[in-house]
Formats: structure tokens, C-alpha cells, sequence
């Protein structure tokens, strides 16, 4: 099969990247052989992995019109992946033209990418930084530029921590994100859980040990601590596609696998 994406220069086409193999999960095109061979792989030990991706994305997009009906204006989207349909800024937009978003990613794919893609849209901004360095994110002039920190504002951090290692202490790096949160906003999290299927575990792991970035499935109860004290918001942590369903084929999906494959939850800082 030939490449259906027109690879950046010194992007390495070897190695499975994450955001990539996320784009074909989504049915995109920016994805490359080697990407497709590890999803590939993946989907052959846990196939639920490619409708859950899909459920997740659509969690987003649901759990970011909401908080805009709320009146949040201001996101900030930390490792955004590469753009597709229903972005955050086109979400949020549609209820509010004048909502400003900042993506973070440290991918130099997503960067290009997004860049080529997003570079046009009115309050839209792009940085390159580390999810792993919260200060490095939070203290960027560039963000600081374009958000205000004094007013409410929404932390999305989507499909992202578990590529967090334990060695990088996860719980303080959202723990930071959340002190960040002035009142009024909020956070936004979604993460892959291994309690559902335990056996595939092991196999999607080894996968993504040789992609870009290995990937740790944590328990219901860790991934609910990663919201502290805020005040989650209704219906709780939960299966992403049981985030207040908006549509008769999501509710469906719900009722149907409601085991926690990839938890979802949306909380407020008073």
C-alpha cells in the first residue's frame, strides 16, 4: 500500500507514531505504513481499540460544546494530536466565534501538521511543548499571551496521560495542571483503563513499546484521583461513550459496552 500522506522532512517513517496510528484508529490519512502495521497489531489482540478511539473523540467534542454553552472561552488542548474532523477551536467556535484555544503538542509531526492545517483560524495558536514539563506549558509567554489565567478556562488533557510513565510521577504533573485552573474552570481527561479486558494488556502494550511513545493503562480508581478535588461534573468518571450521549447510536454504545475500556470525565474548579 503507498503512503496516503506526503511525510515532513526528518519525520522518521520507521518508527510507529502514536498520533498517527490514532489518525488511522480515526480513519484519517496522515498516517504512514509503519504506523498502520502497529495499529494494525494492536487492533489484532484488542480490536474495541478503534471504536474506542472513535468514542473518545467524540467524547471530546461533546464534553467541549458543553463548556461552551457553560460560557468557557478559552481552551487549552495539551497534546492535541493531529488535527481531524470536529477540532477543538471548530467545536467551541461554532457556539462562540470569539473563544480563543491553544494546542500544545511536543510531536514535531502534530506541530507540522497542525500548523499547515490550523495556522489560518482566527484565535487559534500552536506550541511546541512538553506535557512532562507542566511549568514549561503553563509559564509559555505564548500562552500566556493568548489565555487569561484570571478568567475561567478549560484544561483538556484527551487521550494523553497514559502515555505518562510512573517514572514521571503523572499524578503531580495533572495534580499542577489543576492547581492552574483559576475558578470557574475546568478539566478535562480521558484515559485508557486495562481493568475491562486485562488479557490484552500486556500485547497493546508491547505494541506501543516500539511506536513513539509507550502507553501505561491505569485503573478506574487512579484515573478518577487524577481530577483531586474538583467537582466532577454529572454523570462522574466514566466509559467515554456514557458521557451524556447526545445521539441514538452513542446511547447504544453506552448500554452496549459499558465495561471501563477508556474512562472520561469533566470536573470544576470552584
Amino acid at each position: 500500500m503507498e503512503d496516503r500522506a506526503e511525510a515532513p522532512r526528518a519525520v522518521d517513517l520507521s518508527t510507529p507514531n502514536v498520533a498517527r496510528m490514532y489518525d488511522y484508529y480515526l480513519g484519517g490519512k496522515d498516517n504512514f505504513v509503519a504506523d498502520r502495521a502497529a495499529a494494525e497489531k494492536a487492533l489484532e489482540i484488542a480490536p474495541q481499540i478503534r471504536l474506542a478511539a472513535q468514542q473518545n473523540r467524540a467524547f471530546m467534542g461533546r464534553a467541549v460544546r458543553h463548556l461552551a454553552e457553560l460560557g468557557i472561552r478559552q481552551f487549552l488542548d495539551v497534546g492535541t494530536g493531529l488535527p481531524t474532523q470536529s477540532n477543538v477551536h471548530e467545536v467551541a467556535q461554532g457556539a462562540a466565534p470569539d473563544t480563543r484555544v491553544v494546542y500544545v503538542d511536543n510531536d514535531p509531526v502534530v506541530l507540522t501538521h497542525g500548523r499547515a492545517i490550523l495556522g489560518g483560524a482566527e484565535h487559534v495558536h500552536i506550541v511546541q511543548a512538553d506535557l512532562r514539563r507542566p511549568e514549561e506549558i503553563l509559564d509559555n509567554p505564548e500562552v500566556r499571551e493568548r489565555l487569561d489565567f484570571d478568567r475561567p478556562i478549560a484544561i483538556m488533557l484527551v487521550a494523553i496521560v497514559h502515555f505518562l510513565q510512573e517514572t514521571d510521577d503523572p499524578e503531580s504533573m495533572v495534580a499542577r495542571f489543576r492547581e492552574a485552573l483559576p475558578p470557574g474552570g475546568h478539566l478535562v481527561l480521558s484515559h485508557v483503563c486495562g481493568d475491562a479486558l486485562p488479557a490484552s494488556v500486556p500485547g497493546v502494550t508491547e505494541v506501543y513499546k516500539h511506536s513513539s511513545m509507550p502507553i501505561v493503562a491505569r485503573t478506574p480508581d487512579r484515573i478518577r484521583a487524577f481530577f483531586g478535588d474538583l467537582d466532577l461534573l454529572e454523570p462522574g468518571v466514566v466509559n467515554v461513550a456514557q458521557w451524556r450521549p447526545d445521539s441514538a447510536e452513542t446511547r447504544r454504545i453506552a448500554e452496549k459496552y459499558r465495561r471501563p475500556y477508556f474512562l472520561a470525565g469533566v470536573a470544576r474548579k470552584n
